[in-house]
């Protein structure tokens, strides 16, 4: 399966296409947006960032891939958690494109992604995993097949 998978949930948005049969990481393009010193980025001057640089990003992941759109098998997208404005807009790009290229869409979930990922490139098979970003701490236990989400959330350090 190869997936065209677009992450926007914070200041930074990217495209990256991903082969399963072989693990492959076949584009991994990213645009940072960067705010005026001591404002901090805010949603909606962060969402048109995105929106600006998103196609460019696409365009760019299937030539550095060597594909088109008729070889990707789905169009994934950053459901949460997030920046609501940003994750909307990359959403909304997710959606167009899978309805006009044809293929499934799937929603994704930040933190669970980050964990995948890591499930991926170590082998592990059932972890507890300590997962730490930004303002969000969790422990979190793998079992079945999935992420059961009654796990302990950790106070900010």
């Amino acid at each position: 399966m190869i997936a065209l998978g677009i992450e926007g949930s914070a200041n930074k948005v990217g495209v990256g296409i991903y082969r399963s049969s072989d693990k492959a990481v076949l584009s991994n393009i990213r645009k940072t947006f960067i705010a005026p010193i001591g404002e901090g980025f805010l949603p909606k001057e962060t969402a048109a960032h995105h929106r600006a640089n998103i196609l460019g990003l696409i365009r760019n992941a299937l030539c550095e891939s060597n594909l088109s759109p008729k070889d990707l098998d789905c169009i994934c997208f950053t459901q949460g958690p997030g920046l609501g404005a940003p994750l909307h807009s990359m959403a909304v790009v997710a959606r167009i494109l899978a309805l006009l290229w044809k293929k499934p869409l799937v929603p994704v979930n930040h933190c669970i992604g980050h964990i995948e990922m890591g499930r991926s490139i170590t082998g592990a098979k059932d972890p507890v995993i300590l997962y730490v970003s930004g303002g969000n701490t969790q422990v979190i236990a793998y079992s079945n097949k999935r992420f059961p989400f009654a796990n302990v959330f950790l106070a900010d350090i």
